[in-house]
């Protein structure tokens, strides 16, 4: 099983530049490459929200970070100049459906221009060996199906967010054929489900919404619970991206497009999440439905994760219960003040 051991034998001292490190799961990846001994370069803008994991976790006195806007072709290409990275991960997004229905053409100049942008620097460098965008499960025209969607499925997506995210495997795909496939560049795509875990402060996410609402010693809100999403822990697609990173460079054929999620069973609905965190954090913490009247989201969303098991012998390692624990291991640990990098690393080394 790929873990931290894992990532040291092949990172140590490689050079990796990750896009969207200042937000939840580029934090985390940071901190996991520190630890594995990578060099690391960060590019990203200032954290998304306040308080930040990039902050607690003392992300920037670790790595070269650098702040810079994804649309800025020129700026990126500078960086990519000067760093001459072997390896990179696109992180960089607007992350969240809603916001994308506010802003939609900022959600789709980042989310497309900043893919093309990403990969247009990538084609003019002549270290970068490996590559991956990390999209989102929401990437597939979604139909409510009782399966989990598959890498052969149609693209597409509802909202802007969605939709902009499929774009940006579009892109990623036609740069892959019309410029990589001749050896120079491995490049990949990997799409993940609803991560959760320690350290995320995001609006409109509702494990955060759960923190915050036990925190303030309040009832939890939940829009749609009868909403099934794949949840996991940020460690398992993190892992996962890594080692796609890592089989990608050392042999072409690895290359591709992958599903990342948790098997059926940890599939559940939004009101089964909030209910079992309610029942680990304890403290009458407890939870109400209550729909907001806001925009279209799917009601049901799996991932059919056959093809990176098959490709790569993955398989998740922490169930649903274990995931929701350690997140709740770790707000209950921020919120009593501890030291939080000993707390992240202490998890990242039990992975």
């Amino acid at each position: 099983m790929y873990n931290l051991e894992s990532c040291r034998q092949f990172y140590q001292g490689k050079r990796v530049l990750v896009t969207g490190h200042t937000g939840f799961k580029g934090s985390w990846l940071c901190r996991i490459l520190v630890l594995a001994g990578a060099e690391v370069t960060g590019y990203s803008l200032e954290p998304p929200t306040e308080p930040a994991l990039f902050r607690i976790a003392g992300i920037d006195d670790e790595i070269d970070s650098v702040t810079g806007d994804i649309r800025d072709l020129k700026h990126l290409q500078e960086v990519f100049g000067r760093v001459q990275p072997e390896l990179v991960i696109h992180l960089a997004a607007q992350p969240i459906v809603r916001d994308s229905y506010k802003d939609p053409v900022y959600t789709y100049e980042t989310n497309v221009m900043g893919t093309v942008n990403l990969l247009e620097c990538v084609r003019l460098s002549s270290s970068v060996r490996s590559v991956l965008n990390v999209t989102t499960d929401k990437v597939y025209e979604n139909q409510e199906w009782e399966y989990g969607y598959r890498e052969c499925d149609p693209l597409d997506g509802y909202d802007p967010y969605s939709n902009s995210k499929s774009c940006s495997e579009l892109v990623t795909h036609s740069y892959r054929k019309s410029f990589f496939d001749g050896g120079k560049c491995a490049v990949s795509t990997a799409r993940a489900g609803n991560v959760i875990g320690g350290g995320d402060f995001a609006n409109d996410r509702i494990v955060p919404d759960c923190v915050r609402a036990v925190a303030a010693g309040k009832e939890i809100v939940v829009r749609n619970p009868y909403a099934t999403r794949p949840f996991q822990h940020v460690l398992e697609p993190l892992f996962v991206y890594l080692e796609i990173m890592q089989r990608q460079y050392e042999d072409f054929k690895y290359q591709g497009y992958y599903n990342v999620g948790p098997d059926d069973g940890d599939c559940v609905t939004t009101g089964e999440l909030v209910t079992l965190f309610c029942e680990l954090w304890g403290e009458d913490a407890r939870w109400v439905s209550r729909h907001d009247g806001g925009p279209h989201e799917a009601n049901f969303l799996k991932l059919d994760c056959s093809k990176i098991k098959r490709a790569l012998g993955w398989r998740p390692r922490w169930r649903i219960r274990e995931a929701l624990e350690l997140t709740a291991e770790w707000a209950r640990a921020y919120l009593a003040g501890e030291d939080m990098v000993q707390v992240m690393d202490r998890q990242i080394k039990s992975y």
